[in-house]
């Protein structure tokens, strides 16, 4: 019985889980383009180390510790499962300053030590998460460091006593060292990595109708090979900000591993744009006039001139007025063979004569379904009147034109609003390229290269929170995550 309500228990959990309608994949080939940037920044990071000064009398400054040199190389980084993102640093070395300026009674000491580190190892482990808001977050940074030789060269006053007392000058400020580098990488990875990450759109606007929905929907997923990343990916209409529509459609799946990184939208990532548009009554047009392409201004009036004399003779010079209206939201279905948009639309003929009523000689519904794919492109167009079956049979001279009418009108519409590009949920500064897009059963993917058009520290100055300029101040990592 217990095991029967707890299978009850979680398939009504998965029935209200919310479906993905964004997926994307980071996998190891991107990981080195990442490390050569991300090490970049970490080297500047590492320069800003200060040691506490030793204070002398009256609290004037004993020494002063300056960054001289860094190398980080030979280093690796990689996906790590329950760690997400692991970067491990091994014998790299640092050079240091030290400047010394002592007061012992009546003896005034002044002059440097020149330090070298050497075998310096670090390990540092990125845990990612989803906040409160459906933001992506480095929610944990996990460090180990340790230095194990120095060297030291003496110059100054004593030099001669600094020499003899080396070994225990040495062990210190390898001591010392050793606290200041974790602080240094706990620091980069919560404040400014995260600031970085705040820069990825969760709930944005895409115009001045219509905005997009990227939160995170789980905790990032990383194996040994790619890190997977599930967003809602839906499209809500800005004057209904509450509104969503219920995801019926194939959940994308990502098994591909041969690019950087790998995007999957769904049916209704599209859907949902073409709905919030339509609510938003964005699908929609009237040309009165001038407006009406000539030779269709002659055809109508040519192929209603029956009902024009009929209905009102006196206003067959008026103003031929079209409107075309979207009666339901497009739909979107996505097939390995291509993509097709399936729009209703209505369309309404009439004079617009000067200070009179309007005089309607038509309404009549279109059905178009251009489908693009890799080896062809079909389209197929219907038109039939909602008045009669008659007026229907008398509507086929105009398919031709009014399929133009439609290619001019609505599907322009569709395209500037669904084609114009929305943001891919990444960081400022980082862009595809050379992509490829592959449609599959209810889903489609784009692989890609990853491009960073601007540097981290760049992206990350321009964005850093304010009053952090102090690693040790900012955010302290505890104790446990220094290691001597």
């Amino acid at each position: 019985m217990a095991l029967f309500g707890a299978v009850f228990l979680a398939l009504l959990a998965g029935a209200h889980a919310e479906l993905s309608a964004c997926k994307i994949r980071v996998t190891s080939k991107a990981l080195e383009l990442v490390k050569r940037e991300g090490l970049r920044f970490l080297e500047q990071e590492l320069e800003t180390i200060t040691i506490p000064d030793l204070k002398g009398r009256k609290g004037v400054p004993a020494i002063r510790v300056k960054v001289t040199e860094l190398q980080l190389t030979p280093s690796e980084l990689h996906f790590q499962p329950e760690q997400e993102l692991v970067l491990q640093i091994s014998n790299a070395s640092l050079g240091l300053r030290f400047r010394r300026q002592l007061l012992y009674w009546f003896f005034y000491d002044g002059g440097y030590i020149n330090a070298s580190a050497e075998g310096v190892s670090i390990r540092t482990a990125l845990q990612l998460s989803g906040d409160a808001t459906g933001r992506i977050k480095v929610s944990n940074v996990s460090c180990q460091a340790s230095v194990s030789r120095m060297h030291t060269a003496f110059g100054g006053t004593f030099k001669k006593v600094y020499e003899f007392l080396s070994t225990f000058i040495t062990s210190g400020m390898r001591f010392l060292l050793n606290q200041q580098i974790c602080p240094v990488l706990y620091h980069a990875g919560m404040v400014l990595l995260n600031s970085l990450l705040d820069t990825v759109p969760v709930r944005s606007s895409v115009d001045e109708l219509v905005g997009i929905d990227y939160s995170l929907l789980k905790d990032p997923v990383a194996s040994d090979s790619n890190l997977d990343m599930e967003f809602r990916g839906a499209f809500f209409p800005l004057a209904e900000g509450n509104w969503s529509l219920l995801n019926r459609a194939v959940e994308p799946q990502l098994q591909e591993e041969e690019r950087m990184v790998y995007v999957a939208f769904s049916e209704f990532f599209f859907d949902s744009a073409m709905e919030s548009y339509f609510r938003a009554g964005a699908l929609q047009l009237s040309l009165v006039g001038d407006k009406v392409p000539h030779d269709l201004d002659m055809l109508l009036r040519a192929t209603y001139f029956g009902s024009i004399v009929l209905l009102s003779p006196a206003v067959i010079d008026s103003p031929l007025k079209l409107e075309l209206r979207v009666l339901a939201p497009p739909r979107c279905t996505i097939k390995p063979s291509g993509t097709t948009v399936s729009v209703t639309a209505s369309v309404t003929i009439a004079l617009v004569p000067p200070d009179l009523p309007e005089v309607q000689l038509s309404s009549m519904i279109m059905v178009r379904a251009p489908q693009w794919g890799p080896l062809r492109v079909r389209d197929d167009f219907r038109i039939y009147s909602n008045q009669s079956a008659l007026e229907s049979l008398a509507l086929i001279p105009l398919q031709a034109p009014l399929k133009t009418m439609l290619q001019i009108g609505v599907m322009p519409m569709l395209n500037e609003r669904m084609w114009r590009g929305v943001q891919i949920p990444l960081p400022e500064g980082m862009n595809f390229v050379r992509e490829v897009v592959t449609n599959h059963v209810g889903f489609l993917t784009i692989g890609a290269d990853l491009h960073f058009a601007k540097g981290l520290r760049e992206v990350i100055e321009k964005n850093r929170p304010a009053n952090t300029r102090d690693p040790l101040a900012s955010s302290a990592p505890p104790p446990s995550t220094t290691a001597a």
